[in-house]
């Protein structure tokens, strides 16, 4: 069945050409083939300013760049989020860019009780992940904090699930073979919607 897909590349390189460009790129021809709609979100290309305080981040002005994404994001149905792992987590802009687009009254609401609404609920996600160690090691050695940081505090807090995980390893290794497979593997994941 076909789905709503938002393929979010968190690579902040607005040059482009990276690995990450390569693996989104995957994704989305493989979701073309069997018909998935899909937009993009480069967050490399949008302006991001950082929130300094819990009031801009409740009330603040929203950012034309995050309006439109924020479009984007409430229409699919799925979300690829694509980014490398820098200093152990998420490149900067690409949080900045998540705390700006899941603020309140979009992606959660705060309830009377103290507990909140999760306003992006039913919707489910991929997140891929390229690092230069091996991926066991940030997996075993540890414990994938930051991704599994992503997926409890981030995209659950907001709803999202279930969620998926590609964690590619020694994406920087001069290694053809095993390049070309993930690339496969993304291909395959798009063409499922998954």
């Amino acid at each position: 069945m076909a789905q709503r897909i938002v393929i979010i590349q968190g690579h902040p390189d607005p040059a482009g050409g990276h690995y990450c460009h390569a693996l989104a790129e995957a994704y989305a021809v493989g979701a073309r083939v069997t018909g998935h709609e899909l937009r993009r979100i480069e967050v490399a290309q949008l302006e991001v300013p950082l929130l300094r305080n819990k009031a801009d981040f409740e009330n603040g002005a929203l950012p034309d760049d995050i309006a439109g994404a924020q479009e984007a994001l409430a229409w699919a149905e799925h979300w690829v989020l694509v980014y490398p792992l820098w200093l152990g987590t998420m490149p900067a802009l690409l949080k900045a860019f998540l705390e700006q687009a899941l603020r309140p009254g979009f992606a959660f609401d705060y309830r009377p009780d103290g507990a909140w609404h999760k306003r992006l609920a039913g919707r489910s996600a991929r997140v891929v992940v390229t690092m230069a160690m091996p991926a066991w090691a940030y997996n075993w050695v540890y414990g994938a904090h930051s991704l599994k940081s992503l997926e409890r505090h981030i995209l659950g807090f907001v709803g999202i699930g279930p969620i998926q995980e590609s964690v590619i390893g020694l994406a920087e290794a001069d290694d053809p073979a095993s390049r070309e497979a993930w690339l496969a593997r993304l291909t395959d994941y798009g063409r499922d919607g998954e």
